[in-house]
């Protein structure tokens, strides 16, 4: 389980990545140097370097598509079995 991550490290890590997209990449110690001594104290600017690493990998994920039901002569797609099965109700016995 990771760290969450305050408000002010999401959002100075979106505006920087607004700004100069191009600078950082999904390396930790890249976004480190790249941010240098900017920052108001080293763990501010490891925690920040770190969400842009995230932020880099996320926007660089490859999207995943879902597969599409294949629908049989009937048109029906593909369902659990139970589902096609006609419904009757019971008569209660008193």
């Amino acid at each position: 389980m990771g760290r969450i991550k305050s408000a002010m490290v999401k959002r100075a890590a979106r505006q920087l990545m607004k700004g100069s997209s191009e600078l950082f990449n999904d390396n930790f110690n890249h976004n480190k140097k790249a941010l240098g001594h900017t920052m108001p104290s080293i763990p501010v600017r490891n925690k920040i370097a770190g969400y842009l690493a995230r932020l880099v990998k996320m926007k660089n994920a490859p999207v995943k598509v879902k597969p599409k039901i294949i629908e049989d002569d009937e048109g029906y797609g593909s369902r659990p079995k139970s589902r096609d099965r006609e419904y009757t109700p019971r008569q209660r016995e008193y």
